[in-house]
């Protein structure tokens, strides 16, 4: 597909108070675009807005709820008058643990947020991104082709966002439209912050090789985002670390699987979490 310049061109960013999200917003109001930001907490989001300056609202909305995002869009085109991209950041993490000791509860907040929280997003923006020829970015992780120990809950709603955005661009196509799955390793946010004061996710981190482990700057992903929509690009991965991984996971995870179940130090700790 040809380039897509952002000049002009209106964008909805979720969890676009904070992290990647805010992040993402700066480099599309960089590009000459116009942004919303939408985030839970109104003063985070009114803070946000004010710093991020001329060209970006902010608007307040559980991501969760059908009726907030429709009505979301709504405001977004009375105020900026169209909508050209949407990226589907929002999302949140669990507190590590097993699954047999995870509550019920925190199971399934981290579902709906992280899978029916994109859909819900993408849902309500998708008839002006197919009528302007647009482009959605969903957000997963690495830990879509990652073991999910600990945080089981999350990885499986990455997987899911995954297989979401691979199908979204090929049913865009013949609109005009395209979409983007976005996979990032460890950013240096408040949610990798923590998930590593957690002790069992401070001793899970522990036993993987550093060099996997080193955190980029939202700033950094936030880029990555946006130059992805430039190339209308299928896919991008962060730190680039972690692209042999993605490829080859087919070989890989099973002898990574088999190491887990061997590895005693990582039994230790999936004993001590319950």
């Amino acid at each position: 597909m040809s380039a897509y310049p952002l000049t002009s061109k209106v964008a909805l960013v979720t969890g676009g108070a904070r992290g990647i999200g805010l992040e993402t917003a700066r480099a599309l109001l960089e590009r000459g675009a116009r942004v919303a930001i939408v985030d839970l907490d109104p003063e985070a989001t009114s803070m946000a807005a004010k710093m991020l300056g001329e060209g970006a609202i902010g608007l307040v909305a559980d991501v969760t709820s059908s009726a907030a995002m429709e009505d979301i869009v709504t405001q977004v085109v009375a105020q900026l008058g169209r909508l050209d991209v949407v990226v589907a950041n929002a999302g949140i993490a669990n507190q590590p643990a097993t699954i047999r000791a995870m509550s019920a509860g925190e199971f399934e907040r981290v579902i709906d947020v992280n899978i029916h929280g994109v859909h819900r997003t993408v849902r309500a923006a998708l008839p002006h991104i197919t009528a302007n020829g647009g482009h959605v970015v969903v957000v997963s992780s690495i830990y879509a082709f990652s073991n999910g120990m600990l945080v089981a809950p999350y990885a499986m709603s990455k997987a899911a966002v995954e297989q979401y955005g691979r199908a979204l661009r090929s049913e865009l196509v013949q609109h005009g439209a395209s979409a983007t799955v976005a996979y990032f390793g460890f950013i240096d946010t408040a949610m990798t912050h923590d998930a590593f004061a957690d002790p069992i996710g401070a001793r899970l981190k522990a036993t993987f090789p550093q060099v996997l482990m080193k955190k980029l700057e939202p700033r950094v992903a936030g880029g990555v985002i946006v130059r992805g929509i430039e190339r209308r690009a299928p896919r991008v991965i962060a730190p680039r670390r972690w692209s042999p991984m993605s490829v080859l996971r087919g070989v890989l995870n099973p002898y990574l699987d088999r190491r887990s179940e061997r590895h005693s130090a990582t039994q230790a700790i999936l004993r001590d979490a319950g």
